[in-house]
């Protein structure tokens, strides 16, 4: 009887764990930080390299491990991105973060402040690259120019 009733009480509290009604819900939330960072994933995932017919993930410029969500408050969220361009003087890395900003605040479904970087050491021009692709005057006026605007385009058209 002894057994039964702890047996019980291990799968009522995992099922108040799962649920997030115990104490131990807190834990929970590392989870759902995780299923947004995948949902982001997903949808960079598909972005086309600017010159290659490959995806970004088959060039693995980005991968699940890249992305990184944190809880702002109850309904805003931090994505942060961190990609690697294919060699370290990429002339296309700037396209390419801002290919990433563009279809993030078209298509993720949750409020979000977005913030993209080349991975540390990846790039000789890091750093301005950096302050460009998360500079809102600069990503602007790169999407005014009718040719970039529409290399953007074609680059996070979804695949059929």
């Amino acid at each position: 009887m002894e057994r039964v009733s702890g047996l019980l009480s291990w799968t009522l509290s995992r099922v108040l764990w799962l649920s997030g009604l115990s104490e131990r819900g807190a834990a929970r939330q590392p989870r759902i930080m995780e299923e947004k960072a995948l949902e982001v994933y997903d949808l960079i995932r598909t972005i086309r390299d600017p010159e290659k017919p490959n995806t970004l993930e088959e060039l693995e410029v980005v991968t699940e491990s890249c992305v990184e969500v944190q809880e702002i408050n109850e309904e805003d969220y931090l994505v942060i991105i961190r990609f690697t361009p294919t060699v370290p003087h990429c002339s296309l890395a700037t396209l390419i973060g801002l290919c990433l900003r563009v279809k993030l605040q078209r298509c993720l479904p949750f409020k979000h402040k977005l913030e993209i970087y080349i991975s540390e050491g990846t790039h000789s021009t890091e750093e301005d690259i950096n302050k460009q692709i998360n500079d809102k005057e600069r990503v602007a006026a790169a999407m005014e120019n009718p040719s970039l605007r529409e290399i953007v385009e074609q680059c996070v058209l979804e695949p059929d």
